[in-house]
């Protein structure tokens, strides 16, 4: 059994592959395995794989038919192994300490969860260089060659996971900002693997990690905050989110919605529940709400109507926060219009 797993959808990513799996390749700590889902990829994305497997076995390929990104990390789960999970998106790449970090501090605190985050000056660097015609693809990170000392590393420990983690937009001068565990990217924490083992990803909608990330807050796991840039997120220009209906991306954060309210309604105690709610969901409605002013056809506005209606029915609308109250009145409007 490896220390960890890292888990790694690939679909149509033959240009940044090697450099995801290098990053792996080229960690300092050395007990992992790499499950690599071909989720169906049209490309090259196979060879590279069986060459990097022929290399070294710790690379585990998996393949499959083609059922998106939440389809591909369910399906690579039942063969990681190891004592802890991580994620990694193929397009993306880690630093070299990543896993040495995470495992030293899950390990030293028994923590159920290491929270890092991404590099907050590379993204925007690539998209400035998009916008201007360069090119994007090469451009190393300033950061990717920090040395971290393992005793010197900051960090806050809690076992009140919802005191941390938020949605929410915070004064960028409160000395507590620094460790919040901002959104919900399954990519900036490593798992006890037993905490997620029954959480699956919902198949086929967008912004999965959301309703995912929601039911592992829900077991009130024990979290080391690190906020180390130890991820390096590349800005898909052409990717499935930027080039997505809106109607889509409207139903998609409904469903997430409708799955974590679901959730939390028939698990969550009192306190879980107002934190969850006034942290997470109402801006994610919010978010969903908004999609209606790129609506265009009847047929379009008819079923962003019917997901409203249903999460009304199941109660997502009741005990609304105050600042939230014109949204819901504005909700409310929205149903009982005439289409």
């Amino acid at each position: 059994m490896p220390a960890i797993s890292i888990i790694i959808p690939i679909y149509n990513v033959e240009k940044y592959l090697r450099r995801c799996l290098d990053s792996v390749l080229n960690q300092t700590f050395t007990d992992w395995q790499a499950i690599c889902v071909n989720d169906g990829s049209p490309d090259n994305c196979d060879k590279i794989l069986s060459e990097y497997a022929a290399r070294d076995n710790r690379f585990v390929i998996v393949n499959k038919e083609n059922g998106g990104l939440s389809d591909a990390r369910n399906a690579g789960f039942p063969y990681a192994t190891g004592k802890y999970i991580m994620y990694l998106d193929s397009d993306d790449f880690i630093h070299p300490q990543t896993m040495e970090i995470a495992y030293y501090l899950a390990e030293r605190d028994g923590a159920d969860i290491v929270s890092f985050t991404y590099d907050r000056i590379y993204r925007p660097q690539l998209m400035v260089r998009h916008i201007l015609g360069l090119n994007t693809d090469n451009v190393i990170p300033r950061r990717i060659n920090r040395k971290y000392n393992l005793q010197k590393i900051a960090t806050r420990t809690t076992n009140g996971v919802f005191e941390y983690a938020t949605e929410r937009t915070h004064n960028k001068f409160n000395p507590q900002r620094r460790w919040l565990i901002k959104h919900c990217q399954v990519w900036k924490n490593m798992y006890r693997r037993d905490l997620i083992a029954d959480i699956s990803f919902i198949k086929g909608i967008l912004f999965e990690d959301f309703p995912w990330w929601s039911a592992v807050m829900l077991k009130n796991p024990r979290v080391t905050i690190a906020p180390l840039p130890l991820y390096f997120y590349v800005p898909n220009f052409g990717g499935i989110v930027l080039s997505a209906k809106q109607l889509r991306i409207m139903q998609s954060l409904c469903t997430g919605i409708s799955d974590a309210y679901t959730r939390y309604k028939n698990n969550a105690s009192n306190y879980q529940m107002e934190k969850w709610q006034s942290s997470f969901m109402w801006y994610f409605v919010n978010w969903a709400f908004r999609k209606l002013k790129y609506l265009k056809t009847v047929d379009e506005f008819v079923m962003a109507k019917e997901c409203f209606i249903e999460m009304d029915k199941i109660g997502v609308f009741n005990n609304v926060p105050v600042q939230w109250r014109e949204l819901r009145e504005n909700i409310y409007k929205f149903i009982n219009k005439k289409v």
